[in-house]
């Protein structure tokens, strides 16, 4: 019988080589397992927080340093026929395992696992178990030396180790380079035979249990799977591997999120020797079937997920690491974030290829929440070796890694990685390169082959953005013909409608930076460094050029605002206008288009980014206008020949018939003439799963004060005729009435003329402050109440006018209650008892 025993507690870490602080230099702290020395030497107050301030730099020395773990084991030595190993689910990174000084193994790839027979150095008295972790920027240097430089965006080599790419910093994350045993360890006493390897694939109406042994002697064995009411047995005599067949007629099937239930089917492997169980396996498996409609046509070729036979156009987030400080990434916080994705209606996560081979605890809540994944092999934005010792750990870890995986129903597509062959294409790589191998093997080859292997019953994609079927020297890898797309013209140089240029066939990346939650500012920097210039505000915007181009960004629709209370809304604002218009352009598309997914959903520390979650939790004003476009049921105005359309886009099962009331109104309210006149449908009718476009011809005699009103079915779609700042608002046109109820404040906001974007910021009021809605465009006399949940006592007059909560004296006290208008002028809005 396999007999595992965690090996968690008693363990120790101390600093042994680098240019560590004094005051670390000479002392041991308790370590937690799973862990690493950043969260230890945080739990012993030793180092500060990472996240705050401009500690990221005071912890550079870090990157130089050297650790060593400990702890004491008593273990008895492997008796005759048993075999005694030490497993490491992980170790990050590069590190050395010794037994009472004896070195047992070396790793250097934190995206595997290790194992190592330890029976005949176990004594059964009291042992000194050690993992010494160097530098993992030294070895990539050393390993860089060795096999040449390879193109790369950041100053370090993150391309010549098997380390979380982003751990080395990126364009919205810090540079921390960790260390430490960061997944479970354990000893494991086997007799016979244990699993080496179980590999679980449901498709809709069958389930294959591939099932790989490792034997310690020639012994017949039997293989029993279970699966639900299902058992199946077959007998291993003289074979390591054995496919266990199971037809599933009757099994229910696992749907994608808004398309049906996630029901989960519990399967069970035993290996029986004589009738008795010497190991076992458990998970669970959802019965669906995925392919990839690549199919060619008119415009390219499609590339469209499909689910049960069931196309489903894509409406997702990418996702990086939820805490840069991986350890402390609990089952309860994946299941937030995941619940935030799904109360946007979006219905999948990208795991982006700079961060990690995602764990089971984020697939579990997902196969719960019908999210799908798209998983990236963890190459990201860079050329990679095809040679040693670089090929051979990227092949291990797949191989380990598409197994672990394997039973999985969200996970629906494999990736070869992120923006590698594209960069081969565009940016300057192949000069550099000088005929050096830059990882298009493995993207072409490798990855297939094993996919092949392990598990045909996914599609694979080589690369995003890619052009599958075709040389990228004939067709760009970013051609928006075909596969996948990224878009960053619109942020990096051109304003957001620079989307209206092209129909990409699937948009995987695309997105526009603000900066986090004001409470999360107020908890990350210090007073005097609220401020856009600050040093400390600049070490959390990471991007090239980042304020730059919010300023642009801003500019080109909005007055810029020299307060940074309100630049830090004008900037939030703008990033959720730029989401809103690039998903709409998007979903307008569909068929032709049949994926969006944001960049990004979430944050790892608090940062300006792309994100729409911050490092906090805290929701942006993106996050609500991701909610609104993602919407299964919405209206939009979008343009076409550079005129506004009506896009009435029905992504559910069901046809969407409504009357649709069309017109101009005046910022007083009064109906526009328009010169133009018009032929407006008065109803609609929209299949399942479809887009109607709704020519309008509707013209204002004005445009500076006329809005472009669409409603059917208690949604509004509204559009302006030119930019903010050459429009005529009455800068100040709200009223606020604010009442408590249970948990919080029902805020009531009357609009006398037209406001646009109406906002509450209820953590500018208290941190714990979050509201139900956001962005809402108000005619004149309506009125809209939002709900604000808090703790905190505060008084009702502070909804309509500046924040206690405002942090230092040195600039205005941030409004809670924004809009559009505001940004025009700073009359105060009026506050009713």
């Amino acid at each position: 019988m396999m007999r595992k025993t965690e090996l968690h507690t008693g363990w120790t870490v101390r600093a042994t080589g680098g240019p560590i602080p004094p005051e670390i230099a000479d002392t041991v702290v308790p370590a937690a397992i799973p862990g690493t020395v950043h969260t230890d030497l945080l739990a012993a107050g030793l180092i500060p927080d990472p996240y705050v301030d401009r500690n990221e730099e005071a912890l550079a020395w870090f990157h130089r340093s050297s650790w060593q773990y400990a702890t004491v084991l008593r273990a008895a030595p492997a008796e005759p026929g048993e075999r005694v190993e030490l497993v490491f689910d992980g170790l990050d990174t590069v590190a050395r395992v010794d037994l009472d000084g004896h070195e047992i193994g070396r790793t250097a790839n934190m995206h595997r696992g290790y194992r190592f027979d330890v029976g005949h150095l176990l004594t059964g008295e009291e042992q000194t178990l050690g993992v010494r972790f160097s530098a993992a920027l030294d070895h990539a240097e050393q390993v860089q030396a060795e096999i040449g430089e390879r193109p790369r965006p950041y100053p370090h080599p993150f391309n010549a180790i098997r380390k979380m790419a982003c751990s080395f910093g990126w364009d919205w994350g810090p540079d921390l380079q960790t260390a430490g045993i960061w997944k479970p360890v354990r000893l494991e006493r086997w007799r016979v035979a244990r699993l080496a390897a179980v590999r679980p694939l449901a498709t809709r109406r069958h389930l294959g249990v591939t099932v790989e042994v490792e034997r310690l002697a020639a012994d017949d064995l039997v293989i029993e799977v279970t699966a639900g009411s299902e058992v199946h047995r077959e007998k291993l005599a003289g074979r390591d591997t054995a496919v266990v067949e199971i037809p599933m007629p009757d099994a229910p099937t696992w749907w994608p999120a808004g398309y049906g239930e996630q029901p989960l089917v519990g399967v069970e492997v035993r290996l029986l020797h004589d009738g008795d169980e010497v190991d076992s396996y458990r998970t669970r498996v959802g019965f669906r079937d995925v392919h990839l409609d690549e199919t060619p046509d008119e415009h390219g070729s499609r590339f469209t997920l499909v689910v049960n036979d069931q196309p489903i156009f894509v409406r997702g987030f990418n996702w990086i690491p939820e805490d840069h400080l991986l350890t402390r990434v609990t089952r309860t916080r994946l299941e937030r974030a995941a619940d935030r994705a799904l109360a946007a209606n979006a219905n999948l996560l990208r795991v982006w290829g700079g961060g990690i081979w995602e764990t089971d605890d984020f697939y579990d809540v997902c196969d719960e929440r019908g999210l799908l994944v798209w998983q990236d092999f963890p190459l990201a934005c860079a050329a990679y070796s095809e040679e040693e010792p670089i090929r051979s750990e990227i092949l291990a870890e797949a191989r380990e890694n598409v197994t672990r995986l394997a039973p999985h129903p969200s996970l629906i597509l494999w990736n070869g990685g992120n923006e590698n062959i594209w960069g081969h294409e565009d940016w300057g790589w192949k000069a550099a390169l000088n005929g050096a191998t830059w990882g298009a093997r493995y993207y072409d080859e490798d990855f297939p082959a094993l996919l092949a292997e392990l598990d045909p019953t996914r599609p694979y994609h080589p690369g995003s953005p890619s052009s599958p079927g075709h040389d990228p020297a004939d067709v760009h890898p970013n051609d928006d013909r075909y596969g996948t797309r990224h878009e960053w013209e619109a942020w990096n140089r051109e304003d957001y409608t620079h989307h209206d240029n092209f129909v990409p066939r699937f948009c995987s990346e695309f997105g526009w930076q603000a900066p986090p939650a004001w409470a999360t500012l107020v908890e990350t920097l210090a007073p005097g460094d609220l401020r856009k210039d600050s040093p400390a505000f600049l070490l959390h915007q990471k991007a090239e050029d980042g304020n730059g181009k919010l300023d642009r960004g801003v500019a080109r629709h909005l007055p810029l605002p020299g307060d940074f209370a309100a630049w830090h809304w004008a900037t939030q604002l703008n990033q959720a206008r730029a989401t809103r218009y690039a998903v709409l352009h998007l979903r307008s598309h569909a068929p032709r288009t049949m994926g969006s997914i944001l960049w990004q959903l979430n944050d790892c520390w608090p940062v300006t980014s792309w994100a729409v979650v911050d490092g906090a939790e805290r929701l942006k004003p993106a996050w609500y206008a991701v909610r609104s476009a993602y919407a299964p049921r919405t209206l939009a105005f979008v343009r076409r020949d550079n005129a506004p359309v009506l896009a009435v886009i029905n992504d559910t099962a069901s046809p969407w018939h409504a009357p649709v009331d069309l017109r101009l109104l005046g910022f007083d309210g009064a109906v526009a003439d328009s010169p133009a006149g018009s032929d407006v449908p008065a109803d609609f009718d929209v299949p399942a799963h479809s887009v109607r476009l709704i020519p309008v011809g509707l013209r204002p005699a004005d445009p500076s004060n006329t809005v472009l009103v669409a409603e059917a079915d208690g949604l509004r779609a509204t559009h302006l005729f030119a930019e903010d700042f050459d429009l005529a608002y009455d800068p100040a046109p709200l009223s606020v009435d604010a009442r408590p109820v249970d948990g919080g404040w029902a805020v009531t906001v009357t609009a006398s003329s037209f406001a646009r974007d109406v906002a509450l910021l209820p953590d500018r009021l208290a941190p714990d402050a979050t509201v139900d809605d956001m962005l809402v465009d108000l005619l004149p006399g309506e009125s809209h109440t939002f709900t604000v949940t808090t703790s905190a006592t505060v008084d009702s007059s502070a909804f309509a006018g500046p924040s206690a909560f405002a942090g230092p004296s040195v600039f205005a006290a941030p409004e809670v209650l924004r809009s559009a208008n505001a940004l025009a002028g700073h009359r105060p809005v009026v506050a009713r008892s």
